[in-house]
Parts: structure tokens; sequence; C-alpha cells
């Protein structure tokens, strides 16, 4: 079995907020994706969260972030495609990444979680004949293209210009950092198909198989043999890594709590769609680096993304990402970049 070799380390947080005050908790976490880029940390992912405590525009958000920091690449893992509009979205995503000079990442899944409370307030009319699936995504990636709109002699005046339309701002380099929440054969399939990078998590479908790592390594192997041959290809695996060791005593145990409470669902096909589930990673750093080291799927990729758990707070995920950052990173081969070793060092 070949030892993993992480060049990438990035994190993806959910966003919590408080139902009755929501800015401290939106505070806190642009002050985490702060204290990643301090710490070397390569990307600070946020949730797309509808109806839920957390971020339901990840465009505004990281556009905050982006003021907020200088490096560190800014994601979105997942914008559930089924309540965008293609050009709308396009557009707010292209400012955001032209504020950040060029550091999003943007991932995409299909689908509309809530849509019995949801779909009639975004769309008029019979939404459930619409496509909102893979190819909603792909008018939204030919529409950050920046193709002009009309014919060659189409134009639109505005005070000060006479100018062809297209989307603005346009970077161009936006569509070639696009992502997509795979977690079927199918999906893999499509994401190759349209160059895009894979993002892959800890849920995965069950096809011919009750094993989480069997159907995950599957998954990889078909996005690879799908994607073109110009195309090098580029897999973040997401896996939740939670270290014990800089934790006192009692946030231990609630750490170990929030394991046991998720590891049921890990132990068959959840469901009719056969979802599978892996466990958490939860122990000090030498137990991790352990299991880390026996995973046949870390050792397929070079860029991992950890997966904040869900509800903890701030000085926890702090905690976190310290000491993935410092006992558990670098033993997989990871290295911060030199300017993030200085402002360490300071």
């Amino acid at each position: 079995m070949s030892t993993p070799t992480i060049t990438s380390l990035a994190f993806l947080t959910p966003g919590n907020f408080a139902d009755d005050d929501p800015y401290p908790g939106l505070e806190e976490t642009l002050q985490l994706f702060e204290y990643g880029e301090r710490l070397g940390y390569d990307g600070a992912w946020i949730r797309q969260r509808h109806l839920e405590h957390g971020v339901g525009s990840a465009a505004v958000f990281l556009a905050a972030a982006g003021q907020r920091t200088e490096r560190i690449e800014l994601g979105t893992a997942v914008i559930p495609i089924g309540y965008e509009s293609p050009f709308r979205l396009a557009e707010d995503l292209a400012l955001a990444d032209v504020l950040s000079r060029g550091r999003l990442q943007i991932g995409f899944s299909t689908g509309m979680p809530h849509a019995d409370l949801l779909g009639d307030l975004v769309y008029d009319g019979d939404w459930r004949g619409f496509d909102l699936s893979y190819g909603r995504i792909a008018r939204v990636l030919e529409n950050l293209g920046g193709d002009y709109l009309g014919g060659p002699d189409t134009v639109i005046h505005s005070p000060g210009n006479v100018q062809r339309p297209r989307l603005q701002p346009h970077n161009p380099s936006l569509a070639r950092r696009i992502w997509y929440g795979g977690g079927s054969l199918r999906s893999v399939r499509w994401a190759a198909g349209q160059g895009l990078g894979l993002l892959s998590g800890n849920i995965v479908t069950g096809e011919d198989t009750d094993d989480f790592t069997t159907a995950q390594l599957n998954l990889l192997a078909e996005y690879r043999r799908t994607l073109p041959g110009d195309r090098a290809p580029r897999v973040a695996l997401g896996r939740v890594v939670v270290p014990l060791d800089s934790a006192d005593t009692a946030t231990r145990a609630r750490y170990r709590a929030y394991a046991a409470s998720r590891h049921e669902r890990t132990r068959a096909p959840q469901g009719p769609k056969r979802i599978l589930f892996a466990p958490d990673v939860v122990g000090t750093a030498e137990q991790i680096l352990e299991r880390l080291a026996a995973d046949p799927v870390l050792a397929e990729v070079s860029e991992l993304r950890l997966e904040l758990p869900y509800e903890f707070h701030r000085e926890e995920y702090e905690q976190i990402l310290h000491d993935v950052r410092h006992l558990v990173a670098p033993e997989l081969g990871w290295r911060p970049v030199a300017s993030a070793v200085q402002e360490a060092t300071r």
C-alpha cells in the first residue's frame, strides 16, 4: 500500500450561527478563514445551506472572506444548483472572484434541499418540470466562459461607453476553477466530461458494493478514466478528522461522543439510494496518522480537505486546525507556504 502524500491542505466549515443573533457566528467563521491562512492552509471552504443556521449565499460570504484574507484559496462545497439562476449566479461568482484577485474555487451539486418548502418561493410555475440538474450547471459554466451576447454588431450603451455585452466582470480563469461534488458513478462521469475538479467526501452511493472504501475508489477510477486526455485530474478528498492532542478532558469526551453518535450509519447502506458513510477519524495525532496511512483512498489523492463538524465552537475548530497543521499534515508530506511559516514564527 502506498503512503499518502498531501500537497494541498484545506478545510470546510459549516458556518454556524445563532438563530436570534447571526452576526457573531458569521464573524467567527470569517475569523476562522483568517486563522487558517495564518496557519498556512492552502484553502478555506464554506458550505452553502438553505433554511438552516448556515451561509445561504456562498458568493456573498466569499466576497467578504476575500477582503479579510490575502493568499488562501476560497471555496464553496457545494452550491445546490436547483435554486440558482445560471446567469445571475455567474455574475455574483465572477464579482467575488475579481475582488479576491482570482482565489475562488467553486463546487456545485445538483438537487434542491428542502424543495417542498422552497421550490414555490424560488420559481413561478411548476418548477418540477425544469432542468435543475447537470444542464443547469453547464449553463453556469457557459456564462463564466464570457462569450459575447447577440451578434458581432450587438452593443449596449451605458454612461460613458459603448461595449459588446457579456458577463461582467470577466475573469477567464474562473471557469477552470470549478468542481463538482460527485457521489455516484454517473455524476463523476459527467464531471469528468466537463473537465471539472472532483470533490469526494465522506458520503458516497453504494453501487454494487456495501463497502465505503471500495465505492469511493471506484468513483476515483471512473473519474480518471473518463477525464479527457488534455485535462489534468484534480481530486480533493474530504474527511472528518478531529485530533484530541491539545483539547482538554471535557472537549475530548465531547469529540468522542460526537463520533460515536454518527458511527451506526457507517455499518450498512442507508435508505433507498444506498448511501454509504465513512467513519469519522477521531483520536490522537498518532492514532489518526495510523488510520490515514491505512486509507487506500487517501493514497490516491494529493489534496485533503478537513470537513469540520457541525455545531462546534470557534475555539474547537481552531484547536482542530492547529493540531492537524502541526501534528498530522506534516507527517503526510504537506508543507505550508513559506509566507505562512514566516508569519507563524513572528
